[in-house]
């Protein structure tokens, strides 16, 4: 009986550094979604916004720049619009370019279209809060930054 139980409290003892490294974390930072860039996302609607930011050459004027993801595989989605919201109001968005976010696929602003914003809010170092609307999903409304266009990462983004 005797060894029995040591051969039992040196296998809980070999067992315990190789179980207690196994633990579970639900929080761990891998798990989470991480932008490392600098826009901003909003994935809560139908159309997820990703990485929107205003590339800025001059004050009052820049483009915005997002990637417009739609979650639908069967339907397109198309971009209505875009345009300053709340305080921001007085900021306006014209937009040239494809508009269509396909079924499953994405739209590029800042490759496919040119989103022409102005606005005295429109300087780099500043946020300004902007809606997208679309013509099936919701619309998002997020605070975006605004960057330099001397920033070497937005050197290919052509701004007013």
């Amino acid at each position: 009986m005797d060894v029995r139980r040591s051969i039992a409290v040196a296998a809980a003892l070999v067992a315990a550094p190789l179980t207690a490294s196994c633990g579970v974390n639900f929080d761990a930072q891998t798990d989470q979604p991480y932008n490392p860039a600098v826009g901003v996302n909003d994935r809560s609607g139908s159309v997820d916004v990703l990485n929107a930011l205003i590339v800025s050459g001059t004050p009052g004027s820049g483009t915005v720049v997002a990637t417009l993801v739609n979650n639908s595989q069967r339907k397109d989605d198309t971009l209505r619009g875009i345009a300053g919201a709340g305080a921001d109001s007085s900021v306006t968005v014209a937009i040239t370019g494809n508009k269509t976010i396909p079924a499953g696929g994405l739209l590029n602003l800042a490759t496919t279209g040119q989103a022409a914003a102005r606005g005295q809010q429109v300087a780099p170092g500043r946020f300004v809060r902007i809606r997208f609307s679309f013509d099936r999903g919701r619309a998002i409304t997020i605070d975006v930054p605004v960057v330099s266009s001397t920033n070497p990462d937005y050197a290919g983004i052509k701004v007013p």
